[in-house]
């Protein structure tokens, strides 16, 4: 059986005192009652020093929010996956839509920056998801299958178990909106499908697939209990201690 995984993404938010204060204060939360769930927070770059070292012996992980596809080189601004591991991290998220359409990355930039994760000993979060003019028409399904097939296809078979994919539909990212449950069980299961393909059935049955989208203390029951979501990737409700701690209790208490 899978574990259930919270991800709370800080995004560019945070000074270095912030951060580790809302770090423990989501440890001490995670103290009283945790369950069986696991959870990770993402503070920006400038933070994850001291995050990490305040979350030394505690009951959550530190991830990423980027990385570099380079391990070093003349890449003025940019941060690579060996500085991540040499700082202590081990997780990164990588493809979040706001990097795809912001930043411009391509799936082929994509794949570039898994490969190098991995090989840095991270556990890679790959995001996938469509923009709401692809939806409208159609292009769901498509659209997650190329950007699966891109950033995975060169992995090894047991490269899977390192990988966790968020759904993170575009046009629910930040909006108030939600994809209903019987949208994300879909689009969830067709990944599934997708991995199987790729990696086989077994392997594919293990990987965690989590949903990202306007994720909120309101709507995370709902989406703990649709089939097919393993979790769930938080933004903005992660910001705050007591909202991100009520919906890791909605795993936790399951």
């Amino acid at each position: 059986m899978r574990i259930p995984l919270v991800v709370g993404n800080w995004k560019m938010h945070g000074t270095q005192l912030e951060c580790v204060k809302l770090a423990r204060a989501i440890a001490q939360g995670l103290r009283k009652r945790r369950g069986r769930v696991q959870v990770v927070v993402a503070p920006p770059y400038t933070a994850l020093g001291p995050v990490i070292k305040a979350a030394r012996n505690s009951v959550f992980g530190v991830a990423a929010q980027n990385c570099h596809w380079q391990d070093r080189g003349a890449f003025t601004g940019e941060v690579s996956p060996t500085m991540l591991r040499d700082v202590g991290c081990d997780m990164v998220i990588l493809a979040h839509s706001e990097r795809r359409h912001i930043f411009h990355e391509t799936d082929a930039v994509v794949a570039q920056k898994v490969e190098a994760a991995l090989r840095n000993g991270l556990r890679v979060i790959l995001c996938v998801g469509e923009t709401l003019d692809q939806r409208r028409k159609g292009q769901t399904a498509k659209v997650i299958a190329r950007q699966l097939q891109v950033a995975l296809k060169r992995l090894t078979k047991n490269a899977i178990e390192k990988i966790v994919i968020a759904y993170e539909p575009v046009w629910a990212i930040g909006t108030g909106q939600n994809a209903t449950p019987e949208q994300i069980r879909r689009v969830h299961r067709r990944i599934r499908q997708h991995l199987a393909a790729l990696f086989g059935r077994a392997k594919a049955s293990r990987v965690p697939i989590l949903y990202g989208g306007s994720v909120n203390p309101d709507n995370a029951v709902a989406l703990s209990l649709t089939a097919e979501v393993g979790g769930l990737l938080v933004g903005g409700a992660s910001l705050k201690a007591e909202s991100f701690l009520s919906i890791v209790r909605c795993f936790a208490e399951k």
